[in-house]
């Protein structure tokens, strides 16, 4: 029996209204008069558009992305559009954007064609057209990936209105949820990739505390143009750097880690001061994608007694240094360098800095200090701000991690909402006191305060990263 739909022109997509249905029927038909067009609309209540095909290669012609729905007479043969009868694709990836079916086992040269239908339409909606006494076929051809099957004798205008709308919004249902599963495939993949590339500091045997906060500032991202890193050479120095790349993208947050992973190669290859600035300068303007991009720097080395340290600046924020029982206050920067990537020929000097016995080293980006203060205020925060905000959060006797942690929730609140730019902020701190011989910790017995690590400081940090 020949389906009885008629035989009507294709019809572009700019004629379609706004709920207006194609339907597009695949079977060798010459005269189907049974149900008119007007009975088929009456029945899905708007209007439908059909178009027929005889065979594959007509339907493929046919095929245009305002079809909203295929009716496939699963007795079509191959011949005209596929590989032939006995021979189903077993193609089970994905193509136009959409699931392909499983591969067909059972009676896989009865499904060659719907086999065929699915390959080349993934994303519209497909109806599988049996005779009446075959629902072994008509199951089989719903497990394939057919959205819905009709029998021939139940065939009429309300039956296959109702299932073209079943079908289209079943097909609808489909690929939105592949398109979520794919979506938080790809967002876990790329979380633990970006997770994998924050630094993991090496401080083991310098008896200093470590703490550290990052925030990066695009949406649902681990990863921002902010980096930084410590580490500790053989002669028992201690490293640590923390930089910006301008912009917020991701391949701005790339950029940041080449030049992270590039500063840890240089310093444990020895190099310091301004022959690696100059080395990592190198490696910007090779790997930045315009002559526009650049990046600040600071980097600060801390001689093995724990007591001295050489500064670089490189268009950087200076770092704050709290000493025990003094108020914090700003590292010099006069004689700070440009930022990297803005001059070939740029020298970046190294300044000595006198740390003392105990003490902390906070070190950030601009990220910090550039929210506005107050609900959409129009002063920033700034590094005298930052700086009394600080000194009143030791007055309270906060260190380490409660450091950074009420320091970054402070300005997000001055700010109003949540920061757009990247913040890092990371915390070294000395205090000979509480360091035993094998690395442990003496009791307390005075206030906490910033340069009194909150914990053992060398082994943690190099188990755990920073929480974000």
């Amino acid at each position: 029996m020949p389906v009885p739909v008629p035989r009507q022109r294709s019809v572009p997509a700019a004629e379609t209204s706004h709920g207006d249905l194609t339907l597009l029927v695949i079977e060798d038909d010459p005269a189907g008069t049974t149900i008119t067009v007007p009975e088929l609309s009456a029945a899905a209540g708007t209007r439908v558009r059909i178009r027929t095909a005889r065979n594959l290669t007509e339907a493929a012609r046919l095929l245009t992305d305002d079809v909203d729905c295929i009716l496939l007479d699963l007795a079509l043969p191959l011949a005209g559009g596929g590989s032939g009868p006995g021979t189903p694709t077993t193609d089970a990836g994905t193509a136009g954007g959409g699931p392909l079916p499983e591969p067909v086992s059972a009676r896989a040269g009865e499904l060659a064609a719907l086999t065929h239908v699915l390959r080349i339409a993934p994303l519209h909606a497909v109806l599988a057209l049996t005779a009446q006494d075959d629902t072994e076929l008509a199951a089989e051809a719903v497990r394939v990936g057919a959205q819905d099957y009709l029998f021939r004798g139940d065939l009429d205008a309300r039956v296959l209105s109702r299932a073209i709308r079943y079908a289209v919004e079943r097909k609808r249902a489909d690929i939105a949820q592949h398109q979520l599963t794919e979506s938080r495939l790809r967002a876990q993949e790329n979380a633990r990739l970006e997770r994998g590339l924050l630094p993991t500091p090496l401080l083991d045997g310098s008896g200093l505390s470590f703490a550290a906060r990052y925030r990066p500032g695009r949406s649902r991202a681990l990863l921002g143009g902010d980096f930084y890193d410590v580490v500790r050479t053989p002669d028992g120095t201690v490293h640590a750097m923390i930089g910006d790349v301008c912009g917020h993208g991701p391949d701005e947050a790339a950029l940041g880690v080449e030049l992270r992973i590039a500063w840890r190669a240089l310093t444990l290859a020895g190099l310091c001061g301004d022959e690696l600035l100059s080395t990592l300068q190198q490696v910007l303007e090779h790997e930045r994608q315009s002559e526009e991009i650049f990046a600040t720097l600071c980097t600060v080395d801390i001689a093995p007694d724990g007591r001295r340290a050489g500064l670089c600046l490189a268009g950087h924020p200076a770092p704050l240094l709290a000493r025990h029982g003094l108020p914090a206050r700003l590292l010099p920067y006069e004689d700070g360098g440009p930022a990297l990537g803005l001059l070939p020929r740029a020298r970046w000097p190294r300044r000595q800095v006198e740390l003392g016995g105990t003490w902390s080293l906070m070190m950030y980006t601009d990220g910090l200090i550039e929210g506005r203060v107050g609900n959409g205020g129009s002063e920033r925060l700034g590094q005298d701000g930052m700086v009394a905000m600080v000194n009143s959060r030791l007055e309270q006797g906060l260190a380490g991690e409660e450091l950074l942690e009420a320091a970054v929730a402070e300005v997000r609140e001055r700010h109003g909402s949540e920061l757009t730019d990247d913040v890092a902020v990371l915390l070294l701190g000395r205090d000979p006191e509480r360091i035993r011989p094998w690395g442990g910790s003496a009791p307390r017995s005075h206030p906490a305060s910033v340069d009194r690590p909150p914990s053992p400081p060398v082994r943690a940090a190099r188990a755990q990263r920073p929480p974000l």
